[in-house]
């Protein structure tokens, strides 16, 4: 056994008694996970894995999607474009804050937090609907491996409930960021954040990004490789909302949470790594997640300040 699994496995008996958190309840759907699971999953960039607990239990991927999203509006737009609807300033306030938009600048501050997300879904190019959203599925198939589907029943519960969505929305059509088109958007924005992944779909998406855009498996290219370095910069300023900061002191990687209880770190050049685990701090983390992630990063120097300095120990404890 190998001093990575030998870890996961006292990692994951030192954080499944942990019962602190709540169920993201404001998503109906998602009031009804088991607060019990908890999964860990690592891909290095030669497709090693190394996973321990729940990793093949689905979830749906709610905010991390935000991620590829935006690598797929680099693609479709470019850096300039993009930059002229959604700046990449992290904000320190709550990922579905109204105040920042509304304040200086009229448009969203990153891509990250809600506005600038549904500001990136309404980039996506297609003829329609649709057209956009198998798109959208076929570009995260070439993250997963695997054929990629919406889960009906979360989306219908988000696009009951989301009005506060529906507000930035207006905000950002009011602004002149998105078109008069306000209800397909949601709908593509609620459906993206519907997918349906497990802990190894996140740990292989992250492990993509950690390759320079290439599946550690399958070998297809999933983004333009020029485009992961912006993505991975977004991540690292924006990706845990206003836990930022101490993430990038603590756990230093390039990191995106979801309120469905997912977290992916990505480790340039080495590794993806993914935990789940659904019950969340108020400001919309894994509990759980952050602090095996701020284990995983001591014992192993997964700090991007540490790899820079070869003090990673990745590679050794496989």
């Amino acid at each position: 056994m190998s001093k990575l699994q030998t870890f996961l496995e006292f990692l994951y008996q030192k954080y499944q008694p942990l019962k602190f958190g709540n169920l993201a309840s404001y998503i109906p759907q998602l009031a009804k996970a088991n607060p019990e699971w908890l999964a860990i999953s690592i891909v290095s960039t030669d497709g090693t894995v190394v996973e321990i607990g729940d990793f093949q239990e689905n979830f749906t991927i709610q905010s991390i999607s935000k991620v590829f999203l935006y690598g797929m509006a680099l693609e479709d737009c470019g850096r300039e474009a993009l930059l002229g609807k959604v700046g990449v300033e992290p904000t320190g306030d709550p990922f579905d804050s109204v105040i920042r938009l509304d304040e200086n600048s009229k448009h969203p501050d990153n891509p990250m937090v809600n506005a600038g997300a549904i500001a990136t879904t309404s980039l996506i190019r297609g003829k329609e609907t649709t057209d956009r959203l198998n798109r959208i599925l076929e570009m995260f198939r070439r993250y997963m491996n695997r054929d990629v589907f919406v889960d009906v029943s979360v989306f219908m519960s988000e696009k009951a409930t989301g009005h506060r969505n529906r507000a930035l929305a207006n905000l950002l059509l009011n602004f002149g960021i998105i078109d008069h088109n306000i209800e397909e958007i949601l709908d593509l924005y609620f459906q993206q954040c519907s997918i349906v992944v497990n802990c190894h779909d996140l740990a292989m998406m992250a492990a993509t990004l950690a390759n320079r855009g290439i599946h550690p498996i399958s070998k297809e290219q999933a983004v333009q490789p020029d485009y992961v370095r912006d993505i991975l910069s977004v991540m690292y300023t924006c990706g845990m909302y206003n836990y930022a900061g101490e993430w990038a002191y603590k756990v230093g990687i390039p990191a995106k949470s979801g309120v469905s209880g997912g977290i992916i770190g990505v480790v340039p050049g080495k590794a993806g790594i993914a935990v789940f685990s659904p019950l969340i701090d108020p400001r919309g983390n894994s509990i759980r997640g952050v602090r095996i992630f701020e284990d995983l990063s001591q014992e192993f120097g997964f700090h991007l300040l540490d790899v820079s300095m070869g003090r990673c120990k990745f590679l050794d404890c496989l």
